[in-house]
């Protein structure tokens, strides 16, 4: 895609309270994909949210995703055959009580759960083994149709036009608010299809992170264009509050892989390429380890003191 298709853009407004912005210095690229074009970070003045700048439009954000982003299949390869058994592993699971939980996998429960974003239905898996009916959203044919394979009932479409049978009682946003929009859009809609009482449970990335001021635009979580917000504690919780949700608690974590992943765009990021190591198992898989076992002192300070690469929040569903 070309550097005048990728940047189409919209009004430059913060996207929860409609403040101009300034254009942001547009030093940081795509470290993942290769997206040919440069974004800038711009504060909010009045809410202190963080943007990508440009902001996409709908029109040229969807063509992105088609572009380089949504689930293409890929199966066979030695990292998606060590993914699936590492996923449904007991290795798993002991794994995420070293490393940190930032996709709800330890969670147990009962009930209807949705997974918003569920891909091809990995997640869902492991929610189901854990005791919920769990269904899926995903707005990717393919990438729903493998999940469905699987014996999943999956709902396509936008969240936005999604009308369930019945109210569910957990909803999950795993890693994806940070790409919406309108991200308080995104949260009144799913609101309305929680049950009294019903919890939101979103993760995604913390803007001030101390693994952002150590890579600075390798940071793997600035996921330009992607990533379109970028919270903090505060946008987050005032967020959830503005939009009739209660927050229970809120943690921070970081995870090996988070940092590997950092690492690794240092080394081997440039614009307009694709980071392939990314996705390798001969790079990735040593170096998490290597970083989980030398540095869990740094992580753990960084977690207890807000400055964490990920964000964990559990909130309710409060009546007006």
């Amino acid at each position: 895609m070309s550097a005048p298709e990728a940047t189409a853009v919209i009004a430059q407004t913060c996207a929860i309270c409609g403040e101009e912005l300034n254009s942001g210095e547009g030093r940081l690229f795509d470290t993942r994909f290769g997206v040919d074009a440069f974004f800038g970070i711009s504060r909010c003045p009045r809410c202190n949210l963080e943007q990508t700048v440009p902001k996409p439009s709908a029109a040229a954000l969807t063509q992105l995703y088609e572009s380089y982003y949504n689930f293409g299949g890929e199966k066979g390869t030695r990292y998606t055959r060590f993914r699936e058994w590492f996923l449904l592993s007991p290795l798993y699971q002991a794994w995420l009580s070293i490393d940190g939980d930032i996709s709800f996998h330890q969670c147990k429960g009962h009930g209807r759960l949705l997974d918003v974003g569920c891909n091809e239905g990995r997640g869902l898996q492991i929610y189901k083994a854990h005791g919920y009916s769990a269904e899926g959203l995903e707005f990717n044919t393919e990438a729903a149709n493998v999940a469905r394979a699987k014996g999943f009932q999956i709902h396509a479409g936008d969240l936005s036009d999604f009308q369930p049978t019945s109210p569910y009682d957990v909803v999950i946003l795993s890693n994806v608010l940070e790409h919406a929009l309108d991200p308080g859009a995104m949260i009144r809609d799913i609101r309305k299809i929680l049950s009294p009482k019903g919890q939101l449970w979103i993760s995604c990335p913390n803007n001030r992170s101390w693994l952002r001021h150590l890579f600075g635009r390798f940071w793997i979580n600035w996921h330009v264009p992607f990533h379109i917000v970028h919270f903090s504690r505060h946008t987050l919780t005032a967020l959830m509050k503005k939009n009739g949700f209660e927050v229970l608690r809120i943690r921070n974590e970081t995870p090996a892989l988070w940092f590997t992943q950092s690492l690794i765009a240092r080394i081997f990021a440039q614009p307009q390429h694709p980071t392939r190591q990314l996705r390798s198992i001969l790079y990735v898989l040593p170096t998490m380890i290597l970083a989980r076992c030398l540095l869990f002192p740094f992580f753990f300070i960084a977690n207890q003191t807000g400055h964490g690469d990920c964000m964990v929040l559990f909130a309710e569903k409060r009546e007006f």
